[in-house]
């Protein structure tokens, strides 16, 4: 049963284009990463962030996915909304955690319906929690390369993965990880977007790994700007990770003053982006925490072009 999205969808035909043919085109894509609010004040919040980085004209925009599911209806309403209201290229994210193969077809269907037809394609964490074993879904799937293939076989979908500069923190080994990334090539992913690091040479040093083992897709490096210490280092951990000891000595020196925290965040984000591109990243792909200012603060540090 195919799925193809577009045909009677109420979405205007910039919303259906594919992620692929967007970063096959040469130039570099800059994007942004965006999350479900849970109350109409995390909503007003969003859509102010939304409306004003669409001026910075993004290759794309994604949407996440709650564990286990949680925000499957926010997730695709919000992607909806993108694909109808503005004049950005939307990508819906979607896990294995949770969810039966026709769980999985019924999703994929509401995007279709939408007019989405770019997803991320990930396994997630597991369902007690980052650490933890894995314990598949009775009826669904073990692997981000079983969600890939399944997403690709319902319809001309473009199916991006993700990749890890310092690999996944369950990979045997930092070969092994890029052995899984192109078993998702594989499948049929056509692009792979990192999770947050900060050092150029984790990124550059994945690159290397990865065209060895034969991987060929683009991979964007996945952008976290510090504005908040704490709430960074947690998520560091969440992912198996430590903040850089000298990522951290130079934000620390200005706690008590939330301002220069940020100023300091933001100047280590423009540091980093600028070696990246310079280094030849085929772009950025900026993770918001649904705030707008310090991506558009890195975007003036850079340069870079804005409507």
């Amino acid at each position: 049963m195919s799925l193809d999205p577009g045909s009677g969808a109420e979405a205007g035909d910039h919303a259906g284009r594919a992620i692929r043919d967007l970063l096959s085109s040469g130039e570099r894509s800059f994007s942004f990463e965006f999350f479900p609010p849970k109350d109409d004040e995390g909503s007003e919040q969003l859509w102010r962030s939304l409306r004003e980085l669409e001026a910075l004209r993004p290759t794309f925009v994604s949407v996440t996915y709650g564990a286990g599911g949680s925000t499957r209806d926010r997730t695709v309403g919000i992607t909806q909304r993108i694909a109808r209201e503005t004049t950005m290229v939307p990508m819906a994210h979607l896990t294995c955690v949770g969810h039966t193969r026709e769980d999985v077809r019924s999703v994929v269907g509401a995007y279709a319906a939408a007019g989405v037809r770019n997803v991320l394609a990930l396994r997630g964490d597991p369902p007690d929690g980052p650490g933890s074993p894995w314990v598949p879904t009775p009826g669904g799937l073990s692997y981000a390369s079983e969600l890939v293939a399944l997403v690709r076989s319902l319809g001309s979908f473009s199916v991006g993965v993700a990749a890890f500069p310092e690999g996944h923190r369950e990979a045997a080994s930092l070969e092994h990880d890029v052995r899984v990334l192109l078993d998702k090539q594989r499948a049929g992913a056509e692009f792979a977007i990192t999770e947050m690091f900060f050092r150029t040479a984790d990124y550059f040093s994945l690159l290397d790994r990865a065209h060895a083992a034969g991987v060929t897709i683009p991979i964007l490096p996945g952008i976290m700007p510090i504005t908040n210490l704490r709430q960074i280092t947690r998520m560091a951990e969440l992912s198996g990770r430590d903040v850089p000891a000298e990522v951290v000595e130079r934000v620390r020196r200005h706690e008590g003053t939330p301002e220069a925290v940020r100023a300091a965040g933001i100047e280590i984000a423009s540091e980093l982006c600028h070696a990246l591109l310079a280094g030849g990243a085929p772009g950025l792909h900026f993770y918001t925490l649904n705030r707008s200012t310090a991506t558009r603060q890195i975007y003036a540090n850079l340069s870079l072009p804005v409507a």
